[in-house]
């Protein structure tokens, strides 16, 4: 039997949701397969074989010790193939390839481009970080077994490394959104809510200016789940009119996420027009549809094509937060109007925007791979 690893050292475990999905996949598959990740509990969870390393929040320990424990615990494993997911594990897959290991590189995001949104980062050093971390990806990338990008835009930059490659979408599981079993429509609040990582970059600032201005009706709120990355913003945000009209929920579990979309009536996802935002396809975009909810999205190209293509929401300038707030309003007084754009999302997401339409090229791919 084939083992195979995957490693993350950013994800905490409630956060690994996607690699478990691929690592079940694989499981029942017939290999052996198993998962490193910052705080996960050690043992069998769905055929796949837990490996916890220590979680860390600050950015500068976690690349130089949580990294270290990875590659530790990766070693030890002894697979045939490891497929890591977070760019600062490139060092750990140029390490396992010269002990002669296949290695696949999980491309989430485009890293050079996503640099320019980091407010930590000096303006004046961006471009050469930038060019910096674009050679050392496309110098890494030409060694290892495979790749796999999340989006066609970040397929189009590793293609011309002449390395097996498949764009992977990560699409929701099936049995997870099994069946709808929200509150009737009619019996919901007048709520919204955005769940995920709470930034600038994806319309924090937006969101409460535009729940804030809404005036019809007069009782609703924002539901925000998720934690403050960086904790920086929610000071700013706490200080505009309509944090009066925010739930703030915090860090939810997967059951509790579901409980939330089953009680409000639109899903939110005001992402900025930065490079990395625009090709991106977030997965809450389907967890939002297979919730039966109606999205309110930014207005870029890609997103427009799933959105306004299958007719499950509206799509609005994400800087303009009286454009959002007209979505909003329209959503919650037009309760027929909005239900149809849930049913919509909910029907697309069955017939093409979930797992299984993807897990076949996913393991034909390791497959590939490792012939």
């Amino acid at each position: 039997m084939l083992t195979v690893c995957h490693l993350t050292s950013v994800h905490g475990y409630e956060d690994v949701r996607i690699l478990l999905r691929e690592c079940r996949s694989l499981a029942a598959a017939g290999y052996a397969t198993h998962l490193v990740a910052p705080g996960a509990p050690d043992g069998l969870v769905h055929g796949v074989r837990l490996h916890g390393v220590t979680r860390r929040t600050g950015r500068v320990a976690r690349m130089l010790r949580t990294v270290g424990e990875v590659y530790t615990a990766a070693v030890r494993v002894d697979a045939d193939l490891y497929h890591f997911h977070d760019a600062e594990l490139i060092p750990v897959g140029l390490l396992l390839r010269a002990r002669g290991r296949k290695v696949i590189y999980d491309i989430h995001e485009d890293v050079p481009r996503d640099l320019v949104t980091r407010d930590y980062l000096p303006g004046a050093a961006k471009p050469m970080l930038q060019w910096l971390v674009e050679r050392i990806e496309n110098f890494a990338g030409r060694r290892f077994s495979g790749l796999v990008p999340a989006t066609p835009a970040i397929a189009a930059r590793f293609r011309r490394l002449n390395r097996p490659l498949a764009v992977i979408n990560n699409y929701p599981l099936l049995d997870e959104w099994g069946s709808l079993d929200g509150m009737p429509w009619t019996d919901r609040p007048f709520a919204v809510a955005y769940v995920g990582a709470v930034s600038l970059d994806r319309g924090l600032i937006q969101m409460v200016q535009a729940i804030g201005d809404l005036r019809e009706p007069s009782q609703a709120h924002l539901e925000l789940a998720g934690t403050f990355a960086p904790p920086e913003p929610r000071t700013l945000a706490a200080r505009l009119e309509g944090w009066a009209r925010v739930r703030e929920l915090g860090q939810l579990s997967r059951e509790d996420v579901r409980r939330v979309l089953g009680r409000v009536r639109a899903g939110l996802l005001l992402y900025h027009p930065a490079p990395n935002n625009v090709e991106s396809q977030p997965n809450k975009l389907f967890e939002y549809m297979a919730a039966g909810l109606p999205v309110i999205a930014s207005d870029f190209p890609l997103w427009r094509e799933i959105v306004a293509g299958t007719g499950c929401g509206l799509l609005v300038d994400p800087l303009d937060s009286r454009a959002i707030a007209q979505a909003i309003e329209y959503v919650l007084t037009h309760a027929a109007d909005a239900e149809a754009m849930g049913r919509r999302g909910r029907r697309a997401f069955e017939e093409r925007f979930n797992w299984s339409m993807e897990e076949r090229r996913f393991l034909d791919f390791y497959s590939g791979v490792l012939d």
